[in-house]
């Protein structure tokens, strides 16, 4: 039994990209300069020019070479590298490594401060009238 390896169609990973990134042929068109249907046929193109590719990985937000080297399964290898690392399970919970502080606590110091210096501001006024 045989495996066979897929060919190396650059055309389809700058679409899949653009897919991922949630980017109409529309959308990268315009980036480009040019029209959805150069876009299509790009994207139809086993290979591109350098100077093309480029462009496109500008447009596109990424180098070159993520393009040239853009598979399926490393997208997947990186996001289920993020969500190892970011979420650790403990009695069936999940629980999120990534914030250090309970945002309520922050909201809640941050009012206190602010009625603080409401008060304090109140208590200037109040000896300002009372020199008049």
């Amino acid at each position: 039994m045989s495996t066979a390896t897929k060919p190396y169609h650059i055309g389809r990973k700058i679409s899949r990209i653009r897919e991922l990134k949630d980017m109409k042929q529309e959308a990268l068109a315009q980036a480009l300069g040019t029209n959805q249907q150069a876009i299509s046929a790009m994207e139809n193109s086993e290979n591109i020019d350098e100077e093309k590719l480029k462009e496109v990985a500008k447009a596109l937000g990424v180098t070159v070479e993520a393009i040239k080297n853009f598979s399926e399964e490393n997208v997947v290898n990186y996001f289920n590298t993020i969500y190892d690392n970011d979420f650790s399970y403990s009695n069936g919970a999940i629980q999120s490594n990534n914030c250090s502080f309970n945002p309520l606590d922050k909201v809640v110091e941050l009012y206190e401060r602010l009625v603080q210096a409401e008060k304090d501001k109140n208590e200037y006024l109040e000896k300002l009238l009372k020199e008049k």
